[in-house]
């Protein structure tokens, strides 16, 4: 195991760093995370994850990205330096005790970045799982660098300079974010909401327009406005069972800042809605030309109907 040229002090814990190349465990390697293990892969680093227990579109993902894959976890963070731990937001506390048990087991200390969709509240209780390790908070905002260059990656805690620093060659945008562990977390919860929100609004205007038969003149109006968002629609689909999480970290966070619960509450209800839909079944990382009526189409098929 090879460390990176800094040194991060966390209680009396310490991350001793060279400047040899850096070993970066990714888990677990799905559409994102395979995504960002790529973008540091192209970077220099090597990149190490496994997909025991995984789907075989996550293998193959994984694969296409060039990973070095492992075959258990405990074999992926007894070599780690750095740990990245991107997630659907139901998972992330129990990949948290995962890492932490692979790290005990293995009697090592690596840096763990916590990059997923969680509250601040949730961020606490990882952190909790994780004491002694040295963690980052972390929150992405934007697609995978594989899809589309460019994604912000915000960081915070002690540590967040050395993620920070990773060779992301160019494809990730790391921003260092000075407060505590939590605020990376808080800033997704402020973003994705603006972004997962509006699209879940659009999403509903356009099924509502297509009841009512006005869909191309509705479609049209947004389009005038900035807001034509058909494709945006139909790739959030693909992902709305984890939005549903996510909305409901989101109401969470708004509940503690003093504010009603209820608007995220009601918009993880329409992601759970179209989770149900035809139009979910599909990757996100298959490219989909709809038009907007295929698209309400699809939205108002029940997910019996699914074409094969």
């Amino acid at each position: 195991m090879v460390l990176m040229s800094v040194t991060v002090t966390e209680g009396s814990k310490m991350v001793g760093m060279d400047d040899q190349r850096t070993t970066v465990a990714v888990v677990s390697p799905g559409y994102m995370g395979a995504g960002l293990g790529g973008a540091l892969l192209a970077g220099g680093a090597r990149v190490v994850a496994t997909v025991a227990g995984r789907s075989a579109r996550t293998g193959r993902l994984a694969e296409q990205a060039g990973l070095e894959l492992l075959a258990t976890l405990d074999d992926v963070i007894a070599v780690a330096d750095v740990v990245l731990s991107v997630t659907p937001p139901a998972d992330a506390i129990d990949a948290a005790v995962a890492i932490r048990a692979a790290a005990d087991r293995a009697g090592v200390v690596p840096l763990v970045a916590d990059l997923n969709a969680v509250s601040p509240a949730t961020m606490e209780r990882i952190a909790a799982e994780l004491k002694g390790l040295v963690l980052v908070d972390g929150s992405i905002s934007g697609p995978p660098p594989s899809a589309k260059p460019g994604a912000r990656v915000y960081l915070a805690g002690a540590g967040a300079d050395v993620v920070a620093g990773l060779p992301w060659a160019g494809q990730v945008e790391p921003v260092v974010l000075r407060g505590a562990v939590g605020t990376a977390s808080a800033l997704k919860m402020c973003t994705g909401g603006v972004y997962k929100g509006l699209t879940a609004l659009i999403t509903q205007a356009m099924r509502t327009a297509g009841a009512y038969g006005v869909l191309d003149a509705v479609v049209e109006d947004l389009a005038r406005n900035g807001l034509e968002q058909t494709a945006g629609v139909a790739r959030s689909a693909t992902k709305a069972g984890r939005f549903v999480d996510e909305m409901l970290e989101i109401s969470a966070t708004q509940e503690s800042a003093g504010l009603t619960p209820e608007l995220y509450a009601a918009i993880a209800a329409v992601y759970r809605d179209v989770a149900g839909t035809p139009l979910a079944g599909a990757d996100p990382e298959q490219e989909r030309e709809l038009t907007a009526a295929e698209v309400v189409a699809l939205l108002s098929q029940p997910v019996g109907d699914r074409p094969a």
